[in-house]
């Protein structure tokens, strides 16, 4: 479990140097936000404020990492529904 939410934390980070994610939700959308949310999402830890202050600016991203294969394992796992719902924000539907 220690390996894996070492290489989310990793992941994300080299991405989030490379520019994150940016398309269509809007210049905001920047994965590497999320990584205070690794304990929460890859160790089903309970989300901490700073967590749940990342996952709302991040929100209208959803989707869009959702769909980003380099993150999508992460953002559709349990965890990060469990995450996503603690913090009291709904789950976007996405097409």
């Amino acid at each position: 479990m220690v390996r894996k939410l070492a290489v989310l934390v990793l992941a994300v980070a080299m991405v989030a140097a490379c520019g994150g994610v940016v398309g269509a939700a809007g210049a905001g959308c920047n994965a590497g936000q999320l990584t205070v949310c690794a304990g929460a999402i890859a160790g089903g830890a309970r989300p901490t404020a700073a967590c749940c202050s990342s996952l709302r600016a991040q929100q209208g991203c959803f989707c869009q990492f959702a769909k980003d294969p380099r993150y999508g394992r992460y953002v559709n796992s349990p965890n990060a529904r469990k995450a996503v719902s603690s913090c009291g924000i709904a789950l976007p539907t996405c097409h």
